[in-house]
C-alpha cells in the first residue's frame, strides 16, 4: 500500500504543471460548491428573517362564532332569524392562566398576550381605518422587534399612548406628542398621545397597524377580561409545527403554526433549495469529468511504465490501487485548496445576524466545507476507477513494445 502511494505521488509530481492545473480545476469546483451553499443558505435565512422572523411562530387566536339561528313559523311560512350577537369580539377568557405553562415549553422564548381589533384613526376631518394591537408593557418587541424599527420616540406603551407607522404619520400629518382619536366599531373613542413612530419596509404594516397598551385596548373594545390572541416566539421557527401540537395538547387551546399560512413561502424556499442542489451537483459532475479525463490521459501516456510494472509481477489490483490513490490525492488536494479559498472569499461578507437590505446575504457558516471535501474525494475516487481499470487491462508485452 505504501509502495502504491509512493508511485501515485511520483506520477503526480512528475508533471507538476499538469497536476497543479488539475488540482486548481478541482479547487474551483469545490469553491463553486461552497459559494453556492453559502449563498442559497444565507438567502433562505435572510428571507425567513424578513418574513417569518418578525412574526408569531405560533398563534392562539379566539375564533368568532356565528350567532345562533332561531326557527320561527308563520301560517304557511318558515322564518329563520339570526340571533343578535351579545359580544362584539371573540375572546380567550381563560387563556391567561395558561401563560406560565406555555412559557415553560422548551424552545419558547417569548409569549405575548394581546387584545386585537379594528378601528378608525381620526384627526380633525381626516380618518383612516387601522388594525389595532394591544400589547402588555414590556412585551412590545417580544414578537416583532418594534424597537429595531423605531425611527422616532419610544416603543414603550403606557396607558393613553399609541405607536404608529411612518405612512400613517404622513397621511395624517402628525408629530410626536400630538393627540389622535381612535374609535372602535362599537363607538368607543380613546384620545391617545403619539409617543413612537416605526417603519417596517415600504408599506403594509406601516399603513395598517397601530400599537396601544393592552389596558387601553380592553377599554376601547369593551373586553374587561381575557385576550383575543396569544403570539408565541421560538428560538427556531422550524420547530413550530411540533411545538404547536405540544401546546395544543397541554392547554386544549387551538395553537396554529406559522407554516399553515405560509405554505407558499415554504414551497418557494424548497424550490430555491432544489435549485442549489442542482448547481452543486453540476459542480461535482465538473470535478468528476475533469479528474477522469486527466487520469485517462495519464494512463495513456504511462502505458509503457504500466507494462513494466505488470511484467515485474504487479497485479491488476495493484495497478488499479495506484490510479485510484492518485485520484484520491487529487481530490484531497483540490478539496482542501477549494475549501480554504472559499472560506477566505466568504470572510468579508457580514455575519447572519448582520444581514440588512442592500447586502448580498451570504452566510459563511453554511458553506458546507466538510461536505464539499468529502464529496470531492469520493467523486475523485469514482472518477479514477474507469482510468484505473483501463490501466489494469494494459497488456505488458504490447505496452513495452510501444
Amino acid at each position: 500500500m505504501l509502495y502504491a502511494l509512493k508511485i501515485a505521488s511520483r506520477y503526480l509530481t512528475a508533471s507538476k504543471a499538469q497536476t497543479a492545473l488539475l488540482v486548481l480545476g478541482v479547487a474551483v469546483g469545490v469553491f463553486i460548491f461552497i459559494f453556492m451553499s453559502a449563498l442559497i443558505g444565507g438567502l433562505a435565512e435572510f428571507i425567513l428573517s424578513r418574513t417569518a422572523g418578525d412574526i408569531s411562530h405560533i398563534t392562539i387566536e379566539a375564533k368568532a362564532t356565528d350567532p345562533a339561528l332561531l326557527l320561527g313559523r308563520l301560517p304557511g311560512q318558515t322564518l329563520l332569524v339570526q340571533e343578535k350577537s351579545g359580544r362584539a369580539q371573540a375572546t380567550l377568557p381563560t387563556a391567561l392562566s395558561f401563560l406560565p405553562l406555555i412559557e415553560a415549553v422548551p424552545h419558547v422564548i417569548a409569549v405575548s398576550p394581546q387584545v386585537n381589533g379594528s378601528g378608525t384613526l381620526r384627526r380633525g376631518t381626516q380618518t383612516t381605518p387601522v388594525s389595532v394591537i394591544g400589547v402588555e408593557p414590556g412585551r412590545e418587541s417580544d414578537i416583532i422587534n418594534l424597537q429595531s424599527y423605531l425611527i422616532e420616540g419610544t416603543s414603550r406603551l403606557t396607558a393613553g399612548t399609541i405607536l404608529m407607522g411612518q405612512s400613517q404619520i404622513d397621511d395624517l400629518s402628525l408629530f410626536l406628542g400630538q393627540t389622535v382619536k381612535l374609535e372602535a366599531p362599537g363607538g368607543t373613542v380613546a384620545n391617545l398621545t403619539l409617543t413612537g413612530i416605526y417603519k417596517i419596509g415600504t408599506g403594509g404594516q406601516n399603513t395598517r397597524t397601530v400599537y396601544i397598551n393592552i389596558a387601553t385596548a380592553r377599554t376601547l373594545f369593551a373586553l374587561p377580561q381575557g385576550v383575543t390572541r396569544i403570539e408565541i416566539k421560538l428560538d427556531d421557527l422550524n420547530n413550530a409545527d411540533a411545538i404547536a401540537t405540544e401546546i395544543s395538547a397541554l392547554t386544549g387551546l387551538n395553537a396554529e403554526s406559522w407554516t399553515i399560512k405560509a405554505a407558499q413561502l415554504k414551497e418557494a424556499l424548497r424550490a430555491q433549495a432544489q435549485t442549489g442542489y442542482f448547481l452543486k451537483t453540476f459542480a461535482m459532475i465538473t470535478i468528476i469529468i475533469g479528474v477522469a479525463s486527466a487520469l485517462l490521459l495519464s494512463t495513456y501516456r504511462r502505458r509503457p511504465e504500466i507494462g513494466i510494472m505488470r511484467a515485474m509481477g504487479a497485479s491488476r489490483k495493484f495497478v488499479v490501487f495506484v490510479f485510484v490513490t492518485q485520484g484520491a490525492l487529487i481530490g484531497v488536494l483540490g478539496g482542501l485548496s477549494g475549501a480554504g479559498l472559499g472560506y477566505l472569499a466568504l470572510l468579508p461578507f457580514p455575519r447572519r445576524d448582520a444581514f440588512h437590505a442592500g447586502t448580498l446575504p451570504i452566510d459563511i457558516t453554511q458553506g458546507s466545507y466538510g461536505l464539499a471535501i468529502i464529496l470531492t474525494v469520493i467523486g475523485a475516487i469514482l472518477a479514477s476507477i474507469w482510468p484505473a481499470r483501463s490501466a489494469a487491462r494494459v497488456d505488458p508485452v504490447t505496452a513495452i513494445g510501444q
